[in-house]
Formats: C-alpha cells, structure tokens, sequence
C-alpha cells in the first residue's frame, strides 16, 4: 500500500505532464536523508513552460485537498521549487537543469521515471 508521499509524488508527475514536461524523474530519498521522502525532478523548454508546469502541479494539488507549503523561483522561472514537505517538486527550464544536475547529486538514490503513455 502506498503511503501519502508516494500518492503526492505519482499526482504532482501526472499533472506535470500534462504541460509536457520532460525526463519526468522521481528520487527516492527516504533512506538517504531525513528533511523529505521524494524530489520529483522535471523541466520545460522555456520559462512559459516552468511556469505553466509549475501551476499545473501547484494548482491540481491544492485541488485535491493539499496546499504547498512553501515555493520560490516563480520570479525568474528558471527553477520553480514547490516544497509539500515530504515531496519537493523541482521544476526547471532544461539549461539550469543541465546545470544543476540533481539526479548526479543523489546518484544513490532509488529513481522511477513518469512517461505520458498516451504520446508513446
């Protein structure tokens, strides 16, 4: 049975795909660190796109009876950051994501990769 985090995370990777967000990536991070249990990982191709992304997750979210506890980046649009506290979302513009390279910085945690199976 899934636990609250993992519904959080599968949701927030649904709604972002719904603005095409792309390499979809959730990092497990419960045995390796104690501040929260899953980032979930994905970018767009210009700051419209962040954005656009970004609300869809925060707004969806918040649809389904959760409310974001913290954000930042929604001034300059090149990394959104939506903290639910047991699930950040990172959402980033694919330049900064190259950048930054958090899935190479917790290389040891578990990933699972979300697809849109209806463009596949």
């Amino acid at each position: 049975m899934k636990d609250k985090a993992e519904l959080l995370v599968e949701r927030a990777a649904e709604l972002a795909l719904t603005k095409k967000a792309s390499d979809v990536i959730a990092l497990d991070l419960r045995k390796l660190s104690s501040s929260c249990d899953f980032f979930l990982i994905c970018h767009g191709q210009s700051d419209v796109q962040v954005r656009a992304i970004a609300d869809a997750i925060r707004d969806g979210i918040r649809d389904d009876g959760e409310h974001v506890w913290h954000t930042e980046g929604y001034e300059a649009r090149q990394w959104i950051l939506l903290d639910y506290i047991d699930v950040v979302v990172h959402v980033f513009e694919a330049e900064r994501r190259d950048y930054y390279q958090l899935e190479r910085l917790w290389g040891d945690a578990p990933q699972r990769e979300f697809r849109d199976e209806a463009t596949e």
